[in-house]
């Protein structure tokens, strides 16, 4: 198992692509400190987790990734005793465009995507250079392209991207990697939490399709994998890569 002997710190593991990375860690021989702020699907994320590895090791931590950081890193340390990985997942998605969206829509989605990835990966850092770990941040195809209606998401993620590419060239001396998966269009509640009703969202994955040289969209356990591969050994050489998990979708122009 790839990741046996290894502590893993994954954010928004409570359900879509940080569930799955969860459950692929844990049957990859993780140890895990889960973070979420849905207290009982972070209890099914980790009722998963040990149906699929029934020996790993799970901490649940209910917090708030905009006002915990110092407490995830302490209960973390408490619990395994080092960190070799952090995957920053947890975020949120608005829509609207400049003309409507009001700049303190803009402060609480740079406070999750960005600020709150920055603090936990700078006290983090200390502990990955000691381990000679890993960062694999979730970003998106928004920070990646531009489009139409989500300028605060689009920004938000333009601004991990970047944190990103920094991070891997402050971090590479000491031989801490930092990469980011940035996903197209995947079926998770995200979209929903943004205020999609039911229809609206199954019309979108509909239309997402024809958006997607591939033809469909995405699914959580491909991103989750994609994520594993850059979190592993196996990706030992790679570090300030921005990875499309997305179908084709950031090369195609429209005609």
């Amino acid at each position: 198992m790839k990741f046996s002997g290894k502590v893993a710190v994954i954010t928004g593991a409570s359900s879509g692509i940080g569930a799955a990375t969860a459950e692929l860690f844990a049957k990859e021989g993780a140890s895990l400190a889960l973070v979420a702020r849905n207290t009982e699907n972070l209890k099914l994320t980790g009722e998963e987790c040990k149906k699929g590895n029934p020996n790993a090791e799970v901490l649940l931590i209910t917090a708030d990734v905009t006002k915990d950081v110092e407490r995830i890193v302490k209960e973390t340390l408490e619990k395994f005793g080092k960190i070799n990985i952090l995957v920053n997942n947890a975020g949120i998605l608005a829509y609207g465009g400049i003309l409507e969206t009001d700049v303190e829509v803009l402060d609480s989605m740079l406070n999750t995507n960005l600020r709150s990835v920055y603090h936990l990966t700078k006290l983090v850092a200390p502990h990955l250079i000691e381990t000679q770990g890993n960062i694999v941040n979730v970003s998106s195809i928004a920070g990646l392209r531009s489009f139409a209606g989500s300028i605060t998401y689009g920004i938000s993620k333009a601004a991990l991207d970047q944190l990103t590419r920094c991070c891997s060239l402050d971090l590479a001396p000491k031989k801490v990697r930092v990469n980011s998966v940035n996903p197209g269009v995947v079926v998770t509640d995200i979209f929903k939490k943004s205020g999609m009703t039911e229809e609206e969202h199954n019309a979108y994955l509909e239309r997402s399709k024809g958006t997607h040289a591939m033809g469909r969209v995405g699914h959580v356990t491909e991103v989750a994998s994609t994520i594993a591969f850059l979190a592993s050994d196996e990706a030992s050489f790679i570090t300030g890569a921005l990875v499309p998990v997305d179908g084709g979708k950031s090369v195609m122009c429209p005609r």
